[in-house]
């Protein structure tokens, strides 16, 4: 069997208002596919993160990446990757590394589905189900107390039993209050994230920490720039809260110098960013030997076979429709939350299959 083609289609659509997080706002929500055919029948999908925010470039860098996977068996995951990531030429980060990863997950797709098995079971099987938390709390034009305290009602409705906010967004006075208010309308047994996205300064960060700590925050994500070994490792000096990062990483080299850096309790790769499924799980090996635990970063579609096939996996990332309109809308087939846990699909590959009806309109040409 032999791979004959390569393509992306991107997706954008407008959410209801626009979120904001620590430092950024987000009008738009997508979704960016690859496929991968073959000369036998069989089609792999993949997913890449972001990359339908810079359309153009993404479709260049996979044009250009085709002269390395077409005509290679799909089975031949590490070589495919290998001859991909070429950093001299179109970068060791950013959009090519994101193109890449969805490459490789389609690739891991194909695997799957040639076999007969869920990606899961194809990297070790090591677990059925995952405990898993709801990622939200965002900023939001009239949202204030009241409604942030709804919104995290909702998603205990659904079944979770761990949610996630932003901070950062606000001053420090503010979102210690919208900590409060949170931990007091879930109660004390439900785990309670936060998330600044990058938006302080060490020292910043720090006293932040210091006053959320009597509301026993199960992780602080993000705090500082991620380049920022230091200074992580400067909070988790100053903190009783684990410091939780690695959603902007790229590849096992990355990774590797956080790992060294001991900067993290909790390691975030994002597998439709660092590498794809191929150094994921590079990735999940070298924090296991450091006796780090993860907890996927992004779209739970793909983590929950990873996490599930490692020893390592805490708790998978899950987002819903507080977060993106079209949520439940865009796979023919979700992920239910039940008692706190998710449990791994045994479709063969990743069982995502896009719903064109929903995503046709939403297609950037």
């Amino acid at each position: 069997m032999k791979i004959t083609d390569v393509s992306m289609e991107s997706y954008r659509w407008p959410r209801k208002k626009p979120i904001r997080n620590g430092r950024y706002v987000y009008p738009t929500a997508g979704l960016d596919v690859v496929k991968i055919e073959t000369d036998d029948g069989p089609i792999g999908l993949g997913l890449s993160g972001g990359v339908e925010q810079a359309v153009g470039i993404g479709r260049e860098i996979l044009s250009h990446l085709k002269q390395y996977v077409i005509g290679q068996d799909p089975f031949d995951t590490e070589r495919i990757w290998e001859e991909m990531w070429q950093p001299k030429l179109v970068g060791r980060r950013g959009v090519t590394t994101r193109v890449i990863s969805g490459i490789d997950i389609a690739l891991w797709d194909l695997k799957g589905k040639i076999t007969g098995q869920p990606v899961y079971k194809l990297l070790g099987g090591y677990a059925e189900k995952i405990p898993v938390y709801i990622a939200g709390g965002y900023y939001e034009e009239g949202k204030g107390l009241d409604e942030l305290a709804k919104e995290m009602e909702i998603a205990l409705s659904v079944g979770a039993s761990a949610v996630k906010m932003k901070i950062g967004g606000v001053t420090i006075k503010e979102d210690v209050e919208r900590v409060r208010v949170v931990r007091d309308t879930i109660g004390p047994d439900v785990k309670l994230m936060v998330d600044a996205n990058c938006a302080y300064r060490y020292y910043e960060a720090i006293e932040i920490a210091r006053k959320m700590e009597p509301y026993e925050i199960f992780w602080f994500e993000e705090p500082v720039n991620p380049d920022d070994y230091k200074g992580h490792k400067l909070i988790a000096e100053a903190t009783t809260i684990p410091i939780a990062t690695g959603e902007n990483e790229y590849t096992r080299y990355g990774f590797r110098d956080l790992i060294e850096s001991r900067s993290a309790a909790i390691l975030q790769p994002d597998a439709l960013i660092m590498g794809g499924v191929t150094e994921f799980m590079k990735v999940a090996a070298m924090a296991q030997s450091h006796d780090l635990p993860l907890a996927s970063h992004g779209t739970q579609d793909v983590h929950i076979h990873l996490m599930t096939a490692v020893p390592n996996g805490l708790i998978l990332e899950y987002y819903s429709t507080s977060t993106d309109p079209l949520r439940q809308e865009i796979f023919q087939y979700n992920l239910e939350v039940k008692d706190g846990y998710v449990w791994s699909p045994n479709r063969p590959g990743f069982g995502i299959e896009p719903n064109e009806d929903v995503l046709g309109r939403y297609r950037v040409q």
